[in-house]
């Protein structure tokens, strides 16, 4: 193993990284992570590497970007590598969320365990139903939308999600910058119009379905999942 370590996993220089390669710290994460639960200490680029469909070039170049890790002759602490990549993408704090649409995407969102095991946690939920409005969902209570300024400032959000129809999207996306919000996720099927410094990542489940079945019909799944970022990292919500 030819790994070896520096004392941060900052970036080291003010190159862009490539969005892919984000998604592909997220999926190192999760596997390091599982990993790290039963019990594993350490690991080689080219034992991660197959656990998800990558080569150990692939995995060396990726963490790359941000420093160099490892011990030679030993490979990946587990332990250390996941502080690492916590403190690159940002997840080494907790991270209080708001959600705007209690349907049924929404209701599934709400019971998933995952957001906790990554340091995010959903503070609030609105909805424009005041049918829904009072409600304790999995103990989160449903406000409605003109309380969502107040919360903001209150619990320092920074992140929110859209979880509405198309035609409410980019009305909530206005409410959720005007509040102060800084990032959204927009499960949505619009594209929304954004302020510069406000950053987006859309979900979109029918474009996804779309790329799995041309990997599918053109008989290159293995080929093409490899070159948008192998396995997907988009988790069904638990319940």
């Amino acid at each position: 193993m030819n790994e070896s370590r520096t004392p941060s996993g900052d970036l080291p220089s003010d190159a862009p990284v490539p969005k892919v390669v984000v998604s592909r710290l997220s999926l190192y994460l999760r596997e390091l992570q599982r990993l790290q639960s039963a019990g594993q200490q350490t690991i080689s680029s080219g034992q991660l590497g197959n656990l998800l469909g990558f080569s150990d070039a692939q995995v060396r170049k990726d963490l790359g970007f941000f420093g160099q890790f490892g011990y030679p002759g030993v490979g990946y602490r587990c332990d250390e590598l996941i502080r690492a990549m916590r403190d690159i993408l940002g997840t080494n704090h907790p991270w209080p969320v708001v959600m705007v649409g209690v349907g049924n995407l929404g209701l599934a969102l709400l019971g998933y365990r995952g957001f906790g095991r990554q340091n995010f946690s959903i503070r609030a939920a609105f909805d424009a139903d005041p049918a829904k409005v009072g409600q304790t969902i999995q103990g989160i209570l449903v406000r409605p939308l003109n309380e969502l300024p107040a919360v903001v400032r209150h619990e320092g959000v920074r992140l929110g999600m859209i979880v509405v129809p198309a035609e409410r999207a980019q009305e909530v996306a206005d409410r959720l910058v005007v509040a102060g919000v800084e990032g959204i996720v927009n499960f949505a099927p619009v594209t929304l119009v954004l302020p510069p410094h406000v950053q987006s990542v859309a979900v979109d489940l029918a474009i996804e379905l779309e790329q799995l079945s041309f990997a599918v019909t053109n008989k290159l799944a293995r080929g093409f999942g490899e070159s948008i970022g192998g396995q997907g990292t988009l988790a069904t919500p638990e319940q």
